[in-house]
This record gives C-alpha cells, sequence and structure tokens, in this order.
C-alpha cells in the first residue's frame, strides 16, 4: 500500500480539502450511534497501510499499488464495500502478512474508487468501528482474518473532568490552526461543528503530525477518556513546538533593517540551524574565500569574484539559485588563471615525438618545430593558430596528442562538427536555468593549464540556426590580437586565450567561414603515396592491432607484398583509417585460430589475405587507348585524388549537346567551351564543319551517382571531343588536369598532390598540367614523383600534340 495523502494540523492547506462535501462528513451524535448498531461480521478481508492509521469516522484517501491491495479493493467495492484496515508494523515490508500487520484496526467503507492513469488505485474510505484480530482465514488472494468488536469504553455523562479535557482539545486545536498561517479557515469551522467527542479525538488524531506507533497507542486505547488526554498531551508538544518556531521568526524579524530583507529566508535558516546545534554554509564560503587569496587575478577580476560572492552569501542554499551561483564561483575558482605547463624546449626530443607518432607531415612537424624554436628565444611569443587541411584518415587529429606531447603541454579536444549553437562556444547567460560556460571554458577548467594544445576538430562542418553563428564566436577566439580577452557569455570576464596553442583540423577549406580561415596558418596535410602507407602500417597500425587484440608479434608476419594487395584492392582512401580497419581483420583472424588452437600459418600470404578479407574491390584504373573520345582525368575530392574518365560519343541528329553524369553547372560550362573551342578551330582539325549540325554529341562522366564540379576537367573535355571528332588514339598511361579558356589557353588547378597520388594509384605513367602549376610540383617530395613524367604545357594545341597519336582507332568512322 502506498503512501496515503493525510491531513496533518501542522501543514493543511487549503488545496487539500475537497470541495465535495460528501467527501468530508462530519460525524454527528446520531450518525454514531448508528454506527455503533452496525453489527461487525465474523470475518473481513485486511487491507494493511504503510505509514497510516485508521481512526472510526475520520475519511482519508489512499494510493493501493500492489495487486493484492488492488484486487481486495475491487472486490469489496464490487460486494458490500466493507474492509478491515490496519497498520502495518513494518512500513518497509513490500509483501505483508499476518505476522506483520497490528492485531487492532478500524473496519473501513470504500466512499469511492479512482483509477489513475499510472495504474494505481485511490480509495477514499471512511472508518467505522475498532475490531480486534483474532486469527487468520486465508492469505490468498489477500489477507482475511476473524475479528471481534473492539469496544470503547466511554466516561459518564456528568464526568466534569473529561469535559474539560475535550473543550481543551478544541481550544488547543483553534489556537494551533490560528497560529499556523498554512491551515485553512475550513478547519477552524469543523473543529467547531463537532458534536460527537469520541469522533473530535479521531478527527484530531488522525490529523496530528505524529509518528504511527503513537497513532497506533491511541487507536488500541479503550478507554476515551485516556485517549482524550494523551490525545492532548500530543497537541501540547505540537503546540510548543509551533511557538518556538514563531519565536525564531520573531527573532529574524527583529533583527533585521530594510535593507536585509531580501535574504530573510538565509537567516531564519541560519537561525534554525543554530538552534538545532546544526552548522550554516559559512564554512562553504570560507574555503571559497581561502581558495581565492591564492589566486593571482586582475584587479577587475578580483573584484567581479568579491561582489559575487557577497551575492551567494546574502541567497537562501534551498533555493535553484544557490546551486547556480555556487558553480559559478567554483568555476572562477577551478580555472586556470595563473597555471601554465613548463614548455620543454628540447627541440630534439619534440622532433623525435612527432617522428616516432606519425610518418611523414613534414610540413606541419617543421612548423612545430619552427615554433619551439622562436619561443625558446623569446619565452613570451603569442601561440600559433594552426589548421591541418587534408582528407580524412591522415592524422590530423591524433596529431594534436603529438603536438602536446612534444612541448610538453596537456591535450585538449572539442568537436565542432555538426555545432548549430552559438552558446556552445560563448557560453550561456547564467540568468537561465542550466546555464553553463561555452566548451572553450569547459575544456580549459578539464585541462587544468592555460597554455594547453587546443584542437578545434572538424571546424569545417560548423553549422548555422536561429541561436546563432558558432563560426563568427570562434572570431574571437582563434584571433590573436582579440583572444587575450575572451568573452564567456557565463563566465561574464574576459579570460586569457593568448597562451592557447589552437591547431583547427578541417576536410574542406571552401565550407570554413572566410574571416574565421583569414585567421589561420593552413598547412595542407595531404594523403599517402603506397610506399608511405605500407611504412605506417609497418610502424604503427600493425604493432597497435597486435596489442589490442592480445597477441604476440611473433604469432604474425605482415609482408610488405601483402600490406600492398590490402591497399590496392581493399581500400580506396588518401588516408590509413580502412587500411587499419583491413589489418584489423586479418590480426582478427589470427588470434581466433590461436584462441582455438587451430593450425595456421604465421606468414600471412596474398591467397589468405583474400580468404580473409574477400575478393578484392576494382578500382579506377587506366583503361586502353581502343577508343576514340575516352580521356583520363584527374579529380580531387574532399576525401583526396581520383581519376575519372570523360567520354563522349557522336549519333546522327541537329547538332545538339548532350552532358550526363552527375555534373555540376562549371563542369557544364567547361563542356561548353571545349565544343565552341573545336568549332572555332575546325580547319585545324581537318573537320568539315557540317559535323556540327548533322551529329549530335554527347559527354558522359561514369559514376553518375556521385555529384561533380569544377573547372579542371576542361583540357579532359576538349581532349575528349577532339578525339571523337577525328577518331584518332590517345596515348596510352595518359592523365590530364587543366581549365581552359575559348582562346585556347590552360590554366591552372587545385588539389595537384592529391592529383599526383590518385595517379599512381592507377598505375598512370604521364601527366599533363598547367606550366603554372610546376611550382606546385617542385613542393612535392620527390618520392611522390617516382614513375611519373609531367608534361608542362600552357595552350591547348600543345595539348592535344602531347595526348593524340596520329593513329586511328580500330573501326574509325568516316565523318
Amino acid at each position: 500500500m502506498a503512501k496515503s495523502g493525510l491531513f496533518n494540523l501542522d501543514n493543511l492547506s487549503s488545496q487539500n480539502i475537497d470541495e465535495d462535501a460528501e467527501l468530508i462528513p462530519l460525524m454527528t451524535s446520531e450518525d454514531e450511534e448508528e454506527i455503533n448498531r452496525e453489527e461487525l461480521p465474523d470475518d473481513l478481508p485486511i487491507l494493511p497501510l504503510k505509514n497510516t492509521v485508521l481512526f472510526p469516522g475520520v475519511v482519508i484517501p489512499i494510493t493501493a499499488g500492489r495487486d493484492k491491495s488492488i484486487k481486495l479493493i475491487n472486490d469489496a467495492n464490487n460486494g458490500n464495500k466493507t474492509i478491515g484496515v490496519v497498520a502495518q508494523t513494518n512500513d518497509d515490508e513490500e509483501h505483508p502478512s499476518y505476522a506483520d500487520i497490528h492485531k487492532v484496526g478500524v473496519v473501513a467503507r470504500i466512499l469511492r474508487v479512482l483509477k489513475m492513469p499510472d495504474g494505481n488505485t485511490t480509495v477514499i474510505i471512511q472508518g467505522k468501528k475498532r475490531f480486534k484480530i483474532t486469527e487468520p482465514v486465508s492469505d490468498q488472494p489477500y489477507l482475511r482474518c476473524k475479528i471481534e468488536e473492539f469496544e470503547e469504553l466511554k466516561p459518564e455523562s456528568n464526568d466534569n473532568e473529561f469535559e474539560t479535557i475535550i473543550d481543551s482539545v478544541k481550544d488547543l486545536s483553534l489556537r494551533i490552526i490560528k497560529d499556523s498561517p498554512n491551515i485553512p479557515s475550513e478547519a477552524s469551522f469543523a473543529i467547531k461543528n463537532i458534536e460527537s467527542s469520541s469522533f473530535l479525538i479521531n478527527f484530531v488524531s488522525s490529523n496530528m503530525n505524529v509518528d504511527v506507533e503513537d497513532k497506533q497507542k491511541l487507536l488500541e486505547t479503550s478507554d476515551l477518556k485516556e485517549r482524550a488526554l494523551s490525545t492532548l498531551k500530543y497537541m501540547n508538544l505540537e503546540f510548543q513546538k509551533l511557538e518556538l518556531k514563531n519565536d525564531i521568526q520573531s527573532k529574524v524579524q527583529n533583527d533585521m533593517s530594510q535593507q536585509q530583507r531580501e535574504y530573510f529566508l538565509h537567516q531564519q535558516m541560519k537561525t534554525i540551524q543554530e538552534e538545532l546545534g546544526g552548522v550554516s554554509s559559512e564554512g562553504e564560503l570560507d574555503d571559497m574565500r581561502e581558495r581565492a587569496k591564492t589566486k593571482v587575478w586582475k584587479e577587475t577580476v578580483e573584484t567581479h569574484f568579491n561582489k559575487e560572492l557577497t551575492k551567494l552569501q546574502k541567497m537562501n542554499p534551498q533555493v535553484a539559485e544557490y546551486s547556480i551561483q555556487r558553480n559559478y564561483l567554483d568555476l572562477f575558482l577551478d580555472l586556470p588563471w595563473d597555471h601554465y605547463s613548463d614548455d620543454i624546449f628540447d627541440l630534439k626530443r619534440a622532433q623525435k615525438v612527432l617522428d616516432r607518432d606519425h610518418y611523414g607531415l613534414d610540413d606541419v612537424k617543421r612548423r612545430i618545430i619552427e615554433y619551439l624554436a622562436v619561443l625558446k628565444l623569446r619565452k613570451d611569443m603569442k601561440s600559433p593558430i594552426l589548421c591541418l587541411y587534408g582528407p580524412p584518415g591522415v592524422g590530423k587529429t591524433s596529431l594534436g596528442k603529438s603536438i602536446a606531447e612534444a612541448l610538453g603541454r596537456k591535450y585538449a579536444r572539442v568537436s565542432l562538427g555538426g555545432l548549430r549553437d552559438e552558446a556552445e562556444i560563448r557560453g550561456h547567460r547564467k540568468t537561465y536555468i542550466g546555464a553553463m560556460p561555452g566548451r572553450i571554458i569547459q575544456s580549459l577548467k578539464k585541462a587544468g593549464t592555460g597554455n594547453p594544445v587546443f584542437v578545434l576538430d572538424e571546424i569545417d562542418k560548423i553549422g548555422n540556426s536561429h541561436q546563432g553563428d558558432p563560426s563568427s564566436a570562434l572570431l574571437e577566439v582563434l584571433d590573436p590580437e582579440q583572444n587575450n580577452d575572451f568573452h564567456d557569455n557565463f563566465l561574464e570576464v574576459g579570460y586569457d586565450l593568448s597562451k592557447v596553442m589552437f591547431v583547427a583540423t578541417s576536410n574542406n577549406l571552401a565550407t570554413i567561414h572566410p574571416a574565421l580561415r583569414d585567421r589561420m596558418e593552413i598547412i595542407n596535410v595531404n594523403g599517402y603515396t603506397v610506399e608511405e602507407k605500407i611504412e605506417i602500417a609497418k610502424r604503427h597500425l600493425l604493432p597497435k592491432q597486435i596489442s589490442e587484440h592480445g597477441i604476440k608479434s611473433e604469432d604474425i608476419k605482415l609482408g610488405k607484398q601483402q600490406l600492398e594487395k590490402i591497399i590496392d584492392g581493399y581500400t580506396r582512401e588518401s588516408g590509413v583509417r580502412n587500411l587499419e580497419k583491413q589489418v584489423a581483420k586479418v590480426v582478427r583472424n589470427i588470434a581466433k585460430n590461436i584462441a582455438m588452437e587451430e593450425d595456421y600459418d604465421v606468414k600471412v600470404s596474398s591467397e589468405a589475405v583474400e580468404k580473409i578479407l574477400g575478393p578484392s574491390r576494382p578500382r579506377n584504373s587506366y583503361e586502353n587507348n581502343d577508343v576514340a573520345g575516352v580521356v583520363t582525368g584527374l579529380a580531387w575530392t574532399s576525401v583526396g585524388g581520383e581519376i575519372l574518365f570523360i567520354e563522349s560519343i557522336l549519333s546522327k541528329g541537329k547538332g545538339n549537346l548532350s552532358i550526363t553524369g552527375n555534373l555540376g553547372k562549371v563542369m557544364k560550362e567547361s563542356a561548353t567551351i571545349a565544343m565552341e573551342y573545336i568549332k572555332s578551330n575546325a580547319e585545324k582539325f581537318d573537320l568539315n564543319s557540317d559535323i556540327f549540325t548533322n551529329y549530335n554529341v554527347h559527354i558522359h562522366v561514369p559514376e553518375g551517382a556521385t555529384p561533380k564540379d569544377g573547372p579542371s576537367a576542361g583540357i579532359t573535355m576538349l581532349t575528349s571531343l577532339v578525339s571523337l571528332f577525328t577518331q584518332r588514339k590517345i596515348k596510352k598511361n595518359l592523365a590530364m588536369t587543366g581549365e581552359i579558356t575559348l582562346r585556347g589557353k590552360v590554366l591552372p588547378v587545385g588539389g595537384i598532390k592529391e592529383k599526383i597520388l590518385a595517379a599512381k594509384r592507377a598505375k598512370i605513367k604521364e601527366i599533363i598540367l598547367c606550366e603554372d602549376n610546376r611550382k606546385d610540383i617542385e613542393e612535392i617530395k620527390e618520392d611522390y614523383l617516382k614513375g611519373l613524367k609531367i608534361n608542362y604545357v600552357s595552350e591547348m594545341h600543345e595539348v592535344l600534340d602531347l595526348a593524340l597519336l596520329k593513329q586511328k582507332v580500330k573501326d574509325a568512322k568516316i565523318l
């Protein structure tokens, strides 16, 4: 049985009183006589109650949650509506038996049953007569016991002492109601209009704020006069408590001035704690003051802290604002205002750490060593704000940890992908419920130093919404001229971020806010060649997977040839993330063999790789030059470089140009430019002008599900069309990239290194680039260019001279 809703004189409020009069009847003498004439049955179903004692004549609501209790109530409500109600001896017992209940209870009548949405049942009952349990009858489906009447001994009608006790009970009840502002006036009306002395004592006993055991003793007291006297004693005790409470309030009121009224509740709580011998929250405030003395703050920060601490002192610890204010001051004390990690100026050690964790990435490593060298000479140099830009899986994020270790600093990281709320950066104003600082301040608190290496991951994937623009909020964070006084809305004072070394990572510079991009030093982290991936797999990925899968290095030998097979046949990426997954599959297979004690070859063969990983995936590679109009191009994507094929065909028609392959506007314009260039130079290519009116041209770029755009396929499209119209072969193993103009000029394009790597993966031997891209090639390591012949051009006729052979394709069309 769940807890009941009693009317306590100490906490009775107007919302407890049901407006339906039949639910709170005041028992008259006639009602009492009628109840006394009622005969009790030989046995009754017994309803055990927690924390509740029912008295004769009193109406109470109770909530039933136990299955047995609900069935008992339903059965009784459908029958004679009469049940026996007793209090449990142990309120913690969820399934009380005969041994767990008091043996004196009250016969009750069910007035109303209400079904609650949560499955519980609320029932309103009225006590009738006391009874005493003689023996149990059954315990299924609920407890049923034999009972006998527990008679009440009433005093003589001329007993003056009893009358005096009853008058005292009434008077004291009215005084308690009067001195308690939270008890409604209707309670006084009820007390004054009770005629029956027995019901008066029962009503007051039921509503007194005393323990269940004390109430049970009153119920078991058969002598009405003795019970009335005990009730009066309990009421006197309650009245003394009420007077003490009012005295405390008076003492606080007398000590208060007009200016102190705003924190009246705080003083009242403090006085109560002193009366009870407890302690106030002063100890917590003293601890904050002591911690504040150890901080080296600017004068403005210290003034603000002391002002906010005074506010906390005036607050009641029980209100919600108190915890917000306390958390606010705790943040002040936890932030590393004056604490910085000592940089390790050992440049050789730093280089060793960077080389140990990451293979390649020379530009990034060089920049970190340069920063450390200048910091060693100048000491107070502002930290650089770097942006590592490159395809996924090349180690941009993990590089942040290595930089932190190389410099001897703490590491902090915030993922910005999908961030849409400016408050995530600047924090919420602390007036809001649930307010907290922004991620920058939170991360610095967690790091514990004011100069960590702070990685802003996926900065290109920040969104914006009606809640603000996080990119704009980052402008202040990443501006060296402003971030020495960064303003977080929650903190409300400036915080110095100038010593923090911010390292952002990005896959696509185009989606970064231009002003934000301008504040960062962009470092291109390119993809890896096959040789570099093999070296990374041998140095890092394989040892890591061996350790994670609980095997030893001598349990598996994965050679260069097998690693190259995994890279070429099972991964299509610039980084090494998928390579690690495939290596993990191979290691897991070895771990399974070891765990199952199966025989296996320690040296993994190429056949074993294919058996474990399945058939290799075909990837784009160079196709032969047997078909006119098919040319290999080079493209850049956010995940690295790729090769693509430009296909074109002729069909009888009226000179229409069709372009397919999910191409963007720029690529379609490149196709139009190429077509117009050929028309204007038809004589150079020995073309009859009738071709352009008698044939339709269709240009297609395969993998139509993938969107494609950009100007770098211009020379590829023009070469494809010239090959189509002239039916000449394209040089073998050749790929190209570059933009064209209507005058036949070749313009430079971007993503050269990624395109070079894509060409090597596709076994391309020769590449055509714009002359202005020569500087990009000169910045690429020789290892990347090994086995490639680079041709530089400035005019379109140079491209055609290099790309087109004099030889016609087999089955060449006569146009």
